[in-house]
């Protein structure tokens, strides 16, 4: 019988054969949705989809792109925002 916090369907199912033949279940938490961007809401490209744990092992130019407002916004509103800036 598995463990309270495992009958949610926040955790996904796998089966998984162990070396003696058996099929057992493994209890694996799912993936957080997809970074967008924070002003016209498209989806993030460059941007790792992982648990904390996940993304913590990564090097810090795979977290996000290495340019000012990486990893908030597309690379099209970033480039908008530049042109305004550099306007006034």
């Amino acid at each position: 019988m598995p463990e309270g916090r495992y009958k949610s369907r926040s955790y996904k199912r796998t089966f998984k054969k162990t070396p003696g033949g058996k099929t057992v279940l493994h209890y694996k938490r799912k993936k957080p949705s997809k970074h967008i961007c924070a002003e016209c809401g498209k989806q993030l490209h460059s941007v790792p989809r992982g648990r904390p744990y996940q993304i913590r092992k990564l090097s810090k130019s795979k977290r996000r792109p290495n340019r000012p407002y990486g990893g908030n916004l597309c690379s099209e509103c970033s480039r908008r925002l530049f042109k305004s800036e550099a306007r006034l």
